[in-house]
């Protein structure tokens, strides 16, 4: 039997395609970043924000004198980020770290939210998640943790595509934000969102309705952060990148929660969710219509 040897200028086709495929997806679609300083800056307090281990972990303080905060240097438009995070230690009531997605627009912006809320020592943290669609919001939903998040890093996820905006705590679905257009719902899907991370003072609130105060001589609070994971289409970049139905955030898998995953987010809704917008009559007396469709 004859063999077939590709001929020079067929490798040399195949090489070119594959270089220009690599070259223009890397353009289109933003990966993990390998340190801090690669993909992010410091956008307030550089005093109270350090870099760890050559910048792949990094250390916010919160202390009297100032909260601090980092974003990512580009925005995104769908996609996946994630950052592992060890919250702040001990009696941290008063205190909010958040990891947040926001398009930085004004009265018209797009904010998907991870706050986490202090508490007394003792108590359980609580998460808060929020939607903000086209400068809409009020859309809060608080989950108490079912592990301590001081006492180790854990993994907070945003999964944003056209159908879904995904909240994970270590893989687990706390929260899900449906696509209701249909319903007259507005959605986050024009304005691309960067990507922030605050440690900051907001005992007016934050814990118990701000019943609790910050304990001034518990500070500095310290909140670490790693594993900085960014994928997504970045802007300014090709306009086609966004709309590809083959980006894998986009993919069959993640139009709707798995069964194993319905079990799971069944599960946080039933035992740790401790306040829900969809069911606060006071602030709501006509349920939201997305609330009806079971988010």
């Amino acid at each position: 039997m004859a063999t077939l040897k590709p001929t020079i200028s067929a490798i040399y086709f195949a090489a070119s395609f594959f270089i220009l495929y690599a070259l223009t997806f890397s353009f289109f679609v933003h990966g993990r970043p390998a340190t801090f300083l690669q993909d992010f800056r410091v956008t307030w307090s550089d005093s109270h924000i350090k870099q760890i281990d050559g910048g792949s972990a990094v250390q916010l303080i919160l202390d009297q004198n100032s909260g601090c905060g980092f974003a990512s240097n580009k925005k995104y438009l769908f996609g996946r980020v994630s950052m592992k995070i060890k919250l702040v230690p001990g009696d941290s009531a008063g205190t909010v770290t958040a990891f947040y997605m926001n398009s930085d627009t004004a009265n018209v912006r797009d904010e998907l939210d991870f706050e986490f809320l202090g508490n007394r020592s003792g108590q359980p943290y609580t998460v808060q998640t929020n939607v903000y669609a086209h400068g809409k919001g009020d859309r809060e939903q608080r989950v108490n943790l079912w592990f301590d998040p001081s006492a180790g890093f854990h993994e907070y996820a945003i999964h944003w595509n056209h159908d879904r905006v995904y909240f994970f705590v270590d893989e687990v679905p706390v929260r899900v934000y449906k696509n209701n257009e249909a319903k007259g719902v507005p959605f986050p899907k024009l304005q691309p969102m960067g990507v922030y991370s605050t440690l900051w003072e907001a005992d007016d609130w934050a814990t118990r309705g701000g019943l609790e105060k910050i304990d001034w001589r518990q500070a500095p609070f310290y909140a670490y952060y790693k594993d900085f994971d960014i994928e997504g289409c970045s802007v300014p970049g090709p306009s086609t990148c966004a709309s590809n139905t083959n980006n894998w955030w986009e993919g069959a898998a993640y139009k709707d929660l798995s069964p194993a995953q319905a079990r799971l987010y069944k599960w946080v809704r039933t035992n740790h969710m401790i306040y829900d917008y969809c069911t606060d009559k006071a602030r709501n007396p006509i349920t939201p219509p997305e609330c009806l469709d079971g988010i």
